[in-house]
């Protein structure tokens, strides 16, 4: 037969276990959040990058001819 003082340390060691699981799982939380709107971002910023330039033709697109070094 266990004595109440053991059971009480088991018991106090499973609520230190899952106080320490509930922060655990809290900061993961947070990064899955943080991150989840890194890539909302550099979503918005890839699409940005795909729509055609409205910007005067400062952005159109140039040929490979221009990308070539002058020695050829």
């Amino acid at each position: 037969m266990e004595h109440p003082h053991d059971t009480d340390q088991r018991l106090t060691a499973l609520e230190i276990k899952a106080s320490f699981s509930e922060d655990l799982l809290e900061q993961l939380e947070q990064i899955i959040i943080r991150q989840q709107q890194q890539i909302d971002l550099l979503l918005r910023q890839v699409a940005r990058l795909d729509q055609p330039s409205t910007d005067g033709g400062l952005g159109a697109p140039r040929s490979l001819r221009d990308e070539l070094p002058p020695h050829y």
